[in-house]
């Protein structure tokens, strides 16, 4: 039996679209766990990588904590929370968070830093405070690499949030799971479709909202 095959019977079973293990639920559970490690990653990244970037601080610091963020195994950090904080959405959080915080706060520094200082030095010349420099003069220029950092953030999140299903929790790993303890390759294969196609929306959707929020004056120049 072929990928196609197990992909088509997946799909094609009507028990899989109903009931708490129907796949509008499980999508729905992998969603709510993306959401919200992506809006608190975001809340920590942005404003920190925004502030340095504006001010040219911290970038050193900012690499070293990156790079240690960056090698912390997710599902080792996973089982660790498990251990410490039991049972619940927390544990899950953790990993996801720290996993997506890198990729934002880093890209959104070098975005900063990689605004042409021309326009900024004038903005300061003509008196503009450094809030409305930030937002006005450098965040417009620098919001497709922000962005970029934003998406990949969402992709890593999507596709490591099947981890979820190893601390009893659901979402699109829970067919993952499922199916390789009951030896059923055909849910194995349908859940990762799932991801993969999930994926493939975020990166769709970050196409959308760079196509709507960027000028296109800033889309001509990069």
């Amino acid at each position: 039996m072929n990928v196609i095959h197990f992909i088509n019977a997946f799909f094609s079973d009507n028990a899989h679209w109903h009931g708490y293990d129907g796949i509008p639920t499980r999508l729905r559970e992998h969603l709510q766990y993306s959401l919200i490690a992506l809006a608190v990653a975001a809340a920590v990244g942005l404003p920190v990588g925004l502030l340095t970037g504006h001010t040219g601080r911290g970038g050193n610091a900012l690499a070293l904590i990156a790079t240690a963020a960056r090698a912390l195994p997710s599902f080792g950090l996973l089982v660790l929370m498990f251990i410490l904080l039991g049972f619940g959405l927390v544990p899950v959080m953790i990993p996801l968070v720290v996993l997506a915080i890198p990729p934002i706060l880093v890209t959104t520094y070098e975005a900063v830093r990689s605004v042409d200082p021309s326009p900024v030095d004038a903005a300061r010349g003509m008196g503009m405070a450094e809030s409305r420099v930030l937002f006005q003069v450098e965040l417009p220029v620098a919001l497709p690499l922000i962005l970029s950092g934003l998406r990949s953030a969402a992709i890593q999140i999507v596709s490591t949030a099947t981890i979820a299903a190893y601390v009893s929790l659901g979402g699109l790993g829970r067919y993952v799971i499922d199916g390789l303890y009951q030896r059923n390759y055909e849910k194995v294969v349908g859940g990762a479709t799932l991801v993969a196609a999930l994926a493939l929306t975020t990166l769709a959707l970050f196409w959308a909202v760079n196509r709507i929020t960027v000028s296109p004056g800033v889309r001509r120049s990069g």
